[in-house]
Formats: structure tokens, C-alpha cells, sequence
């Protein structure tokens, strides 16, 4: 199977999704999906007609591209879902239907980060992946201003109170981390 190797070139979709253990048949949701849908259009190719990709985001003009892909390459697994996954329970996808969650560069842009990750918590089953993937802490000429980048450290630690497992590390290019986690 072809993974989409489009869109941005910072991350590698491929490494993602395979960390993530996508698999045939999985119910997913990309929280921030963006306008492109990077993530949700390779992870609705793996999970197939079986599965379903939830594709999340605030931006209603986002959700409106992602639609208009998902018509054009007739994709009936995708779902776009308005919600403000600030707010526990807004998002409107069933408590403990997830197999995998991903956070991918969305937590800089929120003070809020534990709310999003309790939101998170709710919709995944037990034993199901959190994947995130965020900017490191470091002072670059490009992507969002240091202060507003998560220390993974922190992440980490958020995390392990909200009910998941010690994330590991995976490696996903020289300006990002990613972390898996696994709710308890």
C-alpha cells in the first residue's frame, strides 16, 4: 500500500502511522487534524473500508477541505467532527471507541494542554495509543516561538497522571519528538 507522501516534508507520515499501529479495521482520530488532513487521508487508506478516521478540528474551514477531499477520493471512512477538544467531552465520539489518538503539533497552540489530553483519555479504549508529536524545545528560525513549544518532560509526566503509561520516545525528524502512550 502507498502511504501519501505529500503536504509537509518535516514529518514523516509513514514513520507516524506505523509507530502508531495502524491497522486494518481501527477506529482513529487525528485531534487538529488542519486543513490538509497530512494524517487522515494515509491512516482512512490503512484502516479501510472497515475502519474509520475521525478527523478533529476547531477550524471549520478545515473541516470543509477535508470533506471536499474525502468526496473527490470517494473515502466514506473519514468522518469530520467540529470540536473544541479544550473542553472535555465536546468532542462528539463515543468514550472508549478509540484504538489510536493523535496529537500531532497541536498542543504548542493551546494553554490547555491537559484538558485536550484528558479529552484524549476519554475517547481511547484501554490499552489503546496516544501518539504526539511536537516541536522540540529548541530555538529554530522556523515553526512556533520557543516558549510556546511543550517540554516533553512536562508532556510526559502530564500524561502519566491522566491514566497513561511512561510514553516512549520514537524518533520523527531533527526539529519534532514523538511520544507513544498507552492508556491504562
Amino acid at each position: 500500500m502507498a502511504i501519501y507522501k505529500g503536504g509537509n516534508t518535516l514529518l514523516d507520515v509513514e514513520i507516524i502511522l506505523t509507530k502508531a499501529g495502524i491497522e486494518e479495521g481501527m477506529r482513529v482520530a487525528d485531534l487538529g487534524c488542519g486543513t490538509t488532513g497530512h494524517f487522515v487521508f494515509p491512516a482512512a487508506s490503512i484502516v479501510g473500508k472497515n475502519g474509520t478516521v475521525y478527523a478533529v478540528d476547531i477550524m471549520k474551514t478545515s473541516l470543509e477541505s477535508i470533506k471536499k477531499r474525502r468526496k473527490l477520493e470517494n473515502l466514506e471512512n473519514i468522518q469530520a467532527v467540529w470540536s473544541n477538544i479544550e473542553v472535555f467531552n465536546a468532542t462528539e465520539i463515543e468514550s472508549g471507541s478509540l484504538d489510536v489518538a493523535m496529537l500531532i503539533n497541536t498542543l504548542y497552540q493551546s494553554h490547555k494542554r491537559v484538558e485536550i489530553l484528558r479529552e484524549a483519555v476519554r475517547m481511547l479504549k484501554r490499552s489503546a495509543t496516544l501518539i504526539v508529536v511536537e516541536w522540540k524545545k529548541v530555538n529554530l528560525p522556523f515553526g512556533p516561538p520557543v516558549e510556546e513549544r511543550v517540554k516533553k518532560e512536562l508532556l510526559q509526566a502530564g500524561a502519566q497522571r491522566l491514566g497513561f503509561k511512561q510514553g516512549k520516545d520514537f524518533f520523527v525528524g531533527q526539529y519534532h519528538y514523538g511520544l507513544i502512550f498507552t492508556k491504562l
